[in-house]
């Protein structure tokens, strides 16, 4: 059995989050809600309209906003120590990935204070069949997730990414119990995101796309997700970038882009670029946008070997497909090719002229990280991408010297076959 899940209810459209918090009262009688962000949107006032509206409504509120860029499970415990004091029957995760995800763990914790952790990060092969099964939730509170950013889909995935500061790993947790309950997509949360936030998470989003298309669990539901996902992007990324507030439209149609892909990696997953970010942003303090975009190439010419040493395991995933699948993602968006060796090289072509257009660099080095310090913690740094959760659903399957390889790849900007 294959499954597509997703938030209960997800409300789109510019100007839509008073209307859909309207339901807090209305139609769920709510009386108490705890509002997560993080210092800056919290100063700059972007959760007055939520406070502002629920003041209206009667229903009393209290806000945690110290979640920090790369939240820890530390900061999750402050949270959910205030959230015990408060008792809410709604949370409200306003920002980005950060902020939604330090919000998920906070949620964990003060529906379950007895949880463990470590049981929670425990790895696992299928998602359906698990060692450890997560606590049910939102028996307490009601989840709502609100995205300040175009960009990381956290409002519509079960995943959430902490950092236990005792021993510097960083866990992207996965289970649909931490599925958000409600996603308010209104793009007047996102119209003033400066332009480096918009390039990083933007080009997060065309990751999640490309990488839920290769992915060994990829249907066809998420399928159509992925590739309109992309369609809008490649169009309207480099326009929201370059024209902020002033294009409502493209800040629009990138709102609505990152939630469709946010949709399709819920459901297909991730891949081995997503590991390799999630590490790098770890052990040399990159956002994970960049990380991400400065891996995709590496990882788009890694996955369309004809005959991998090792393949991706998954019962659907019967023989090597991926050239086709990056080919049929060129079709798509018209960029030619006479055959598919062509059209990956068109594919590759376009992401690297939008990481150009939205101002990305074009290698690791390039950021400012020490190459000795990097080259000291490579071995490291790509033992613990092999291990990520992610890795699992990549179409091909990693040895960690081809890791490795990737990263020196991706550092030096070379294109050495790996």
């Amino acid at each position: 059995m294959l499954w597509f899940r997703a938030p209960e209810k997800v409300y789109i459209k510019k100007g839509c989050l008073p209307v859909a918090l309207d339901e807090l009262k209305n139609v769920m009688g709510k009386k108490r809600a705890f509002v997560v962000t993080d210092q800056f949107l919290y100063s700059n006032g972007y959760t007055k309209p939520i406070t502002d509206k629920l003041d209206q409504m009667g229903i009393a509120h209290d806000t945690f906003f110290d979640v920090a860029p790369d939240p820890t499970l530390g900061c999750a415990k402050i949270g959910a120590a205030q959230m015990s004091t408060f008792k809410p029957d709604v949370i409200i995760a306003l920002g980005g990935g950060s902020a939604m995800d330090a919000a998920k763990i906070m949620w964990v914790l003060y529906e379950h204070p007895d949880v463990d952790f470590a049981d929670m990060a425990m790895r696992f092969a299928d998602i359906r069949k698990r060692v450890y099964t997560f606590p049910k939730m939102g028996e307490k509170a009601y989840f709502i997730a609100i995205p300040t950013s175009a960009g990381t889909g956290s409002e519509v995935t079960p995943f959430a990414v902490i950092t236990d500061e005792t021993v510097g790993m960083k866990y992207p947790l996965a289970d649909y119990e931490l599925l958000p309950d409600m996603a308010i997509v209104d793009a007047d949360m996102q119209m003033n995101a400066p332009k480096g936030l918009t390039s990083a998470s933007g080009i997060d989003a065309v990751t999640h796309a490309l990488e839920a298309y290769a992915s060994v669990m990829a249907t066809d539901y998420t399928d159509g997700l992925a590739i309109q996902a992309l369609k809008v992007i490649f169009e309207w990324l480099p326009v929201a970038y370059n024209e902020g507030a002033a294009n409502i439209t493209a800040r629009e149609k990138m709102a609505n882009a990152a939630t469709i892909a946010g949709m399709a990696f819920a459901n297909a997953f991730l891949g081995v670029c997503h590991s390799m970010a999630h590490k790098l942003g770890a052990f040399h303090h990159l956002p994970h946008g960049v990380a991400n975009a400065l891996m995709i190439s590496e990882v788009l010419r890694f996955n369309a070997v004809e005959v991998p040493p090792k393949m991706g395991t998954f019962p659907q995933y019967d023989h090597p497909k991926t050239l086709r699948r990056y080919a049929e993602i060129a079709e798509a968006m018209g960029l030619g090719g006479k055959n598919d060796e062509e059209k990956l090289d068109k594919l590759i072509e376009a992401v690297e002229k939008l990481k150009d257009a939205i101002g990305i660099k074009k290698t690791i080095k390039d950021y400012g990280i020490d190459e000795k310090d990097f080259l000291e913690r490579l071995d490291a740094m790509s033992e613990q991408a092999f291990d990520d959760q992610c890795t699992g659903a990549n179409p091909r399957y990693p040895l960690i010297e081809e890791i490795k390889k990737m990263y020196l790849n991706a550092f030096y900007g070379k294109k050495e076959k790996v």
